[in-house]
């Protein structure tokens, strides 16, 4: 079995963020794994130590090159050239900054990879944000990995996304699956405990105390689409851990879905409103129409066993042709674009992820679209787009696209998109890499180029840094890890191995129910459901 490589950044995590010194004893153990491109140096944590010295030594001269200093106790050496040897060793330093260990010298380097192994190395390295880096009691994700910790803030629609990536680390055998089955008992455990708004959670919770942390004034109850990303991650658990000894959770994430009134959330409308307060009400005033990422929000209501929503609430609410947000049906770089906004060409590519983790667009369709069609050209005009570079960007091309919401470089936020304004030459890793299912060879040219001919600055210990920007100079990558571009990567590109996700969401009784009630079509069949309850 594959193992996430020892302990790694959760340390860093305590020791930067919490002050605290729980590391063990001083150990000699340190290890070189090669991949493709990098040296992943992995040494067990000194006591007292605060940084770490990282040295290459060259064997003619006995000289020693430094490389870096690190407050973790790993470190990712990007050397020049393939296939190198290095002889490493570490030194380990206190806060006065003297030498309290040095390591003994391990040999390392690089190898060829396969498209498969950077695939198995990409999936690897992004786990650890939901494996390692996870709230230590809690074990739900934190919000980003920079801030987050110290504050305690954790995610919910991040954590549901992680539930699913624990699945596909299961898949590939990164953990075990009676390890993932305990850690997502933790999580369902904060989840029922944590306070609940007719039964879907807020947008964040301090993991230490359980409390809402307010997203904004009037925000600081239900987020319904939040609670839906997180349910579509447990009804793939649900159906995941099927044995009986392994029953006790699929009670419990039952009970959790049943206890979700997704009727209360449209205030006798036809459309489900985003955001309820106990203070305020529904004050926020944000119904949830055109086509966007919260399609999973209108299949989970419909699938509802407790409190389903009426297909008029999708149909008039979400769906109606006289949405200007919905329908598109506009031609961009010679393809034609069903749904999503027409300004910005369909909108941030994370439209074409976040719903469809579990939902599977393969032969998905209703009377208003192909939902793979529309997936497929979305993706395929963003990158045209791209290609295109109608404001010069740097580096915009065939191994640099993939426009969405991630943070922007060097400051701030933003739902990046085509077109005007939403296009500041900022890319996330995470639009091309999640598309892996939709465009597998140009998602493969991404992840390539960005590993290969950059990886050094964009490449760490949870895979690739959230966004990049080459026409900033001074710092063209903003180092830091957000939840909601992170589960989609290891997610999606499951989803493009084995289908995974797909097919565990899909073979849900209640999913299907909810589909048929909303005329949804599978291969342009009825989609076909049990009577007998899940």
């Amino acid at each position: 079995m594959k193992t996430i490589t020892t302990v790694l950044v959760v340390f860093m995590c305590y020791v930067v963020n919490f002050g605290q010194n729980i590391l063990p004893p001083v150990s000699s153990s340190i290890t070189a794994t090669p991949y493709d491109s990098h040296c992943a140096l992995v040494w067990n944590p000194v006591k007292n130590a605060v940084n770490y010295a990282v040295f290459s030594d060259y064997l003619a001269n006995g000289e020693s090159e430094s490389l870096g200093r690190t407050h973790a106790n790993y470190f990712l050496h990007f050397p020049q050239g393939k296939n190198t040897s290095y002889l490493y060793h570490v030194e380990a330093f206190d806060q006065n900054g003297n030498m309290i260990w040095e390591s003994p010298q391990v040999r390392g380097g690089t190898k060829n990879a396969s498209d498969d192994e950077l695939l198995d190395m990409v999936q690897q390295y992004t786990l650890r944000y939901f494996w390692d880096f996870a709230h230590p009691s809690s074990g739900m994700a934190y919000e980003r990995s920079n801030g987050a910790p110290a504050e305690g803030k954790v995610t919910i629609g991040g954590s549901g996304m992680g539930v699913m990536a624990l699945l596909s680390g299961v898949e590939r055998g990164f953990i075990s699956r009676e390890n993932a089955y305990d850690r997502i008992l933790r999580i369902v455990g904060f989840l029922e405990k944590a306070p609940r708004f007719k039964g879907m959670w807020a947008h964040w919770y301090n993991g230490d105390t359980g409390t809402v942390m307010s997203f904004s004034e009037k925000d600081n109850g239900g987020d319904v689409v939040e609670s839906a990303f997180m349910m579509q991650g447990l009804l793939c658990a649900r159906q995941f851990f099927s044995s009986a000894k392994e029953l006790s959770l699929r009670q419990r994430i039952t009970r959790l879905w049943e206890d979700m009134d997704w009727d209360f959330y449209t205030q006798g409308q036809n459309v489900i409103y985003w955001h309820y307060s106990p203070d305020y009400g529904f004050e926020m005033n944000h119904p949830i129409r055109g086509y966007n990422e919260a399609l999973i929000v209108y299949i989970l209501a419909a699938a509802s066993p407790t409190h389903p929503i009426r297909a008029d609430v999708y149909n008039q609410g979400w769906a109606s042709w006289d949405q200007k947000e919905f329908s598109n049906y506009s031609v961009y770089y010679n393809m034609m674009l069903p749904l999503g906004n027409q300004r910005w060409l369909g909108g941030p590519l994370f439209f074409a992820h976040y719903s469809y983790l579990g939902l599977c667009p393969k032969g998905l369709r209703d009377r208003y679209a192909d939902y793979w069609q529309q997936n497929v050209r979305q993706v395929l005009i963003n990158r045209a787009y791209c290609m295109d570079n109608p404001y010069n960007w740097v580096g915009y091309g065939a191994g640099f696209w993939g426009i969405t919401a991630c943070d922007m470089v060097p400051e701030g936020y933003m739902a990046h998109m085509p077109g005007y304004w939403f296009d500041t030459g900022t890319v996330a890793p995470t639009a091309a890499l999640s598309s892996m299912p939709y465009t597998p060879e140009f998602s493969m040219d991404v992840l390539k180029n960005l590993y290969r001919n950059y990886g050094k600055e964009c490449f760490g210990g949870f895979g690739f840094y959230d966004a990049i920007n080459f026409s900033v100079g001074d710092m063209p990558v903003k180092k830091n890890y957000i939840a909601i571009d992170q589960a989609p990567i290891m997610v999606m590109i499951e989803n493009y191995r084995t289908g995974l996700l797909w097919r565990l969401f899909m073979q849900d009784n209640d999913v299907r129910k909810g589909l048929s009630s909303l005329d949804f079509k599978i291969d342009n069949a009825p989609v076909s459901f049990s009577s007998q309850k899940n």
